[in-house]
């Protein structure tokens, strides 16, 4: 394809390093329903160099350092190439020293998992937050967000994880496999939960709703196929609600607010990938065949055009 030239309110970006994530995939696949131009680039998180700025825009120039995670939806071409045009309310200056692959690798959950408990789930010092799936990517941030924002956060996760779940700020963790996983989950809130964040995409709204606090906010962020059954009569009798949450569907303020938060814990060292594995640009669509089929669990795939040459 030719290179994508910016427009008034645009800023060209030399692509250093893009993310590959599940949402990719769904908005490849038709899964998730969104405007695309044809041909269409994949991809939804870069780090890059800035390379030429639009007539409009201001507080970037050339070199610049710079990150968003808002490209390849909603009528965007995407991140998965040599070069990409973002918006330039939808980027971001990088931390200064920041490396791009593991930038790149923590954007997009950390924005997610900031969205979820400040947005969406509204959350207060002093109230119990439960981050289900709290060893995965967008797990990881809600625990340490949590902790900071003053909640006492219990985590799920598998046995090995445990104790890396309290490292990161839980105060209890607790093994989503054993058989007395909700007694256990029960005694470790025992005032209920205030903010219930499923990121594992299991949702069991049969216990999540008997552990909810009165006016306890559920935030569901995964899943895109399930279809639990809602406790209809639990939920409202405590003045329960639940709220979906797809960052696709964030406005440019929402993010640059996430944005803010994400750089400060890059900066402090308090966002770090668990795994990463960098791949060349030309390996785009074995990323997401791996996605697809489950075989990057715990890793995260990143995509570096400089490998090809």
């Amino acid at each position: 394809m030719p290179d994508p030239r910016p427009g008034p309110s645009d800023v060209l970006v030399a692509v250093e390093a893009a993310a590959v994530d599940a949402v990719d995939t769904f908005v490849r696949s038709g899964a998730y329903r969104t405007p695309v131009p044809f041909p269409f680039v994949v991809g939804r998180d870069v780090v890059g160099r800035v390379v030429e700025c639009g007539a409009e825009v201001t507080g970037f120039r050339a070199g610049d350092r710079v990150w968003t995670n808002s490209l390849g939806h909603d009528g965007r071409q995407g991140a998965a190439a040599e070069l990409a045009a973002v918006p330039a309310d939808r980027l971001y200056h990088a931390p200064p020293g920041a490396d791009p692959v593991a930038l790149v690798s923590v954007v997009h959950p950390a924005a997610t998992a900031y969205l979820a408990l400040v947005v969406h789930g509204r959350v207060r010092a002093g109230e119990t937050v439960l981050v289900a799936g709290a060893a995965g990517n967008v797990g990881r941030v809600a625990v340490v967000l949590a902790a900071r924002a003053g909640a006492r956060v219990v985590a799920t996760a598998a046995a090995a994880d445990l104790d890396a779940c309290r490292a990161l700020g839980a105060a209890v963790a607790v093994d989503y496999r054993d058989p007395r996983h909700a007694e256990r989950l029960h005694a470790a809130a025992p005032h209920g939960v205030d903010v219930h964040l499923d990121t594992s995409g299991r949702h069991d709204l049969d216990l999540a709703v008997d552990l909810l606090a009165p006016r306890g906010r559920i935030v569901l962020l995964a899943g895109l196929s399930a279809r639990p059954r809602l406790p209809v009569g639990p939920l409202y009798t405590r003045d329960g609600r639940i709220e979906g949450l797809a960052i696709s569907n964030a406005t440019s303020e929402e993010l640059a607010a996430a944005a803010e938060q994400v750089n400060q814990l890059v900066a402090e060292g308090a966002l770090t990938p668990r795994r990463v594995e960098e791949l060349p640009l030309s390996r785009t669509a074995q990323a997401h065949a791996r996605l697809e089929a489950g075989d990057a669990a715990g890793v995260r795939l990143v995509l570096r055009p400089a490998l090809d040459h």
